[in-house]
């Protein structure tokens, strides 16, 4: 199993964050966080308000641990073991099906680095495990006109894309682990995509499909003003 250790990454130059977006819902936001729910377990109470939610208010919630919940839709159907499909096709030679199983007797890459978001929270020395992307690239056989992967989810609304030469990096996984343990529902499992270099908008939850494409297709949050390569300050953009 490769390791790579943590890489700290600065704040500063943050894109506009969700929050932003969301501001007119800072008042009720407060008082969310005030009611009675402080009492009982945060973790069932953001996925309980996530299913009726569709403006991403649960985003803006405390979560232990520091990450928070966030949809953008009002309820994401779970997945595991038994249902759980990724899709790869566009401009390939050999299309791929996996299952959870397939994906978990892969060789395991594990990446332990700094997690950021635009909406100014942060969790240090995160470690993310899982198959690297380059990985199922090569397994689907890139054609030359290939440029850039777009990322489908099973929430059926988000999407993200790299051009071909991030999507290749070592430190760009599809990710079956998080804190080294599966990752949950509620943090995008069981398989997510983690884009260690870049704000965690990149790192597309519930990933079901990659599409290898002739050109970067702006994602969800980049046809909102967000930038399309979201990189950290500090990040070695040419990392191998």
């Amino acid at each position: 199993m490769a390791v790579e250790q943590p890489g700290k990454r600065a704040a500063e130059g943050a894109p506009v964050g969700r929050r932003a977006l969301l501001g007119m819902l800072g008042a009720g936001a407060a008082g969310l966080a005030a009611a009675p729910y402080l009492q009982s377990g945060w973790e069932g109470f953001l996925a309980k308000a996530s299913q009726v939610d569709a403006t991403g208010l649960t985003g803006l919630l405390p979560n232990p641990g520091g990450f928070r919940y966030y949809s953008i839709v009002g309820s994401v159907p779970h997945k595991d073991e038994t249902n759980y499909q990724l899709t790869i096709g566009g401009l390939v030679d050999r299309p791929k099906t996996y299952t959870l199983a397939d994906l978990r007797a892969m060789p395991q890459t594990r990446v332990v680095r700094d997690v950021l978001c635009t909406d100014g929270w942060r969790v240090d020395d995160t470690p993310f495990g899982g198959v690297r992307l380059s990985h199922l690239l090569d397994d689907a056989g890139v054609r030359g006109s290939g440029q850039a992967v777009r990322f489908t989810c099973f929430d059926g609304a988000y999407t993200e894309s790299l051009t071909l030469e991030q999507a290749r990096r070592s430190d760009v996984l599809i990710a079956l682990t998080m804190q080294d343990k599966p990752i949950t529902h509620e943090h995008g499992g069981p398989v997510r995509l983690y884009v260690a270099p870049m704000y965690f908008y990149k790192s597309a939850k519930w990933l079901s499909g990659i599409s290898v494409t002739d050109k970067v297709v702006p994602g969800f949050w980049e046809e909102r003003g967000y930038a399309v390569d979201g990189w950290l300050d500090g990040a070695d953009r040419h990392a191998a």
